[in-house]
């Protein structure tokens, strides 16, 4: 019995869209997965499902029985019941990749990653941008706007480092503060992550109380704090064998944006490198991902902001100067779709030298909202227990000291990010960076160069008295 999930359109109350601009909308949305991002991602990785039209009274209905169990930050958009068409797709909580397991239990971790790498681009004005990650500097704006309570520890750069040492950590800092970048499935049911948008207080006894059938089958380690310690070690440690590990090939996976190695492969913000500094170390090792591993797909489809958003925002302004003289162009331009093999043929060209065309600043802004969709993805991992006679070299297996599990990985919010939200991300990181500066850094500066010299070599010069 195959497992579907059922997408449909959401939108602005009295903002209706016709069944036909939302088939169109929806069709859009499935070539994009298909022509655009699998050919990034891969053929495993990426699910784009199919459009599908059903009876509207059972569409109702289910819009009826969901709506008390959407939660009321998504509220202020309101399902389409009036078209019936509906984004058909595959369960990712479930194992995509083999149907032999699906009688077992299921345990799904999604982590939506985040920006991997700091700004390499000469358009960048503020020096704090090749220091400090926007997810680190981002983190005090949404504190102090009141989204989340308290900053997270988890930096990007230390999971998409290859280095397991920082990549636990990063993993660690998620389970200690989900936010709504960590949430963890058993068998489809949600029993980890943040609910409320508000208060994520770690429950980690109760997650090892879930956790404790599929790492500890035998029943034989004691309860308690070691336990629960015990069991998400475990976790952490099946995570990342399954981010590291390779099941797939696609064209993009060779296609190098930028070497990793221009840019800094650490965060000065990150709480990892923080402690390193404090213990008198200040090189950070970053061992490097896979090629074929989905983490590093994603980091250079992000990549792909070649520019940054300060050296983008003049290109669109151009590009947004053409269509006001030549609207008609709007299509042939495909701002709007159709997202087909021409569409992708055009992101390959990653010259950096400004003709002054309408034609290199709409290639690097389509590139610009690729790079976004793939900062805002979600990566799925989804594990079931494995007997050891049932493991074969077709199937991608990782042990823990007591069990071993079978699993897949799969990517999913793999909408293109919306042309028009470029100005809005333009001030938004003004915003964030501004902030950033004023309140955090004008705090931390003195603290982190007294660190420094603290650290630093001294001679010790000893007088006769």
């Amino acid at each position: 019995q195959r497992c579907v999930v059922l997408r449909f359109l959401k939108s602005p109350p009295n903002q209706n869209k016709t069944p036909e601009e939302i088939l169109h909308h929806l069709q859009n949305i499935v070539d994009f997965g298909k022509h655009v991002m699998k050919q990034f991602f891969g053929e495993n990785y990426v699910h784009h499902g199919e459009v599908i039209q059903l009876p509207l009274d059972f569409v109702r209905q289910l819009c009826l029985k969901i709506q008390p169990e959407r939660p009321e930050c998504r509220c202020d958009k309101d399902m389409d019941t009036l078209s019936g068409y509906a984004m058909c797709l595959p369960n990712l909580t479930r194992l995509q990749t083999f149907r032999f397991a699906e009688h077992r239990p299921i345990l799904c971790i999604e982590i939506k990653p985040k920006c991997g790498f700091i700004p390499f681009s000469s358009h960048v004005s503020q020096e704090i941008k090749h220091k400090v990650c926007r997810y680190c500097m981002h983190q005090h704006l949404k504190v102090a706007n009141g989204k989340w309570k308290r900053p997270s520890k988890y930096c990007p750069l230390d999971l998409f480092s290859g280095n397991k040492q920082r990549m636990h950590f990063a993993l660690k800092s998620l389970l200690q503060e989900a936010q709504n970048n960590l949430k963890i499935f058993k068998n489809g049911e949600l029993i980890y992550g943040c609910k409320d948008d508000q208060d994520c207080a770690s429950d980690w006894n109760e997650l090892a109380r879930h956790l404790k059938p599929f790492f500890f089958p035998s029943n034989g380690l004691v309860s308690g704090p070691h336990c629960t310690r015990t069991i998400v070690k475990e976790l952490i440690h099946v995570i990342t064998m399954a981010l590291l590990s390779s099941t797939d090939t696609c064209r993009a996976g060779d296609m190098k944006t930028v070497p990793i190695s221009q840019g800094r492969s650490y965060c000065e913000a990150s709480a990892f490198n923080k402690e390193l500094v404090r213990n008198g170390k200040h090189k950070l090792e970053s061992s490097g991902l896979p090629r074929g591993c989905l983490l590093y797909k994603t980091l250079q489809a992000q990549m792909l902001d070649m520019l940054d958003i300060e050296g983008l925002y003049p290109l669109y302004s151009r590009v947004e100067q053409y269509l006001e003289e030549f609207p008609e162009e709007r299509s042939t331009l495909q701002i709007d779709g159709p997202y087909n093999e021409v569409f992708y043929e055009k992101l390959l060209d990653l010259s950096l030298e400004d003709d002054g065309t309408v034609a290199f600043a709409l290639t690097k802004v389509q590139q610009y909202r690729i790079a976004m969709t793939a900062k805002d993805c979600s990566i799925m991992i989804a594990l079931s227990p494995c007997l050891q006679d049932e493991c074969s070299e077709h199937r991608p297996v990782v042990l823990t000291s007591k069990s071993r599990f079978t699993f897949s990985v799969s990517v999913l919010d793999l909408d293109l990010k919306p042309y028009e939200s470029i100005p809005h991300q333009y001030k938004l990181d003004g915003e964030i960076v501004n902030y950033y500066l004023k309140n955090v850094q004008a705090k931390e500066d003195p603290v982190m160069s007294n660190l420094f010299k603290e650290n630093e070599d001294c001679t010790l010069v000893l007088h006769k008295v």
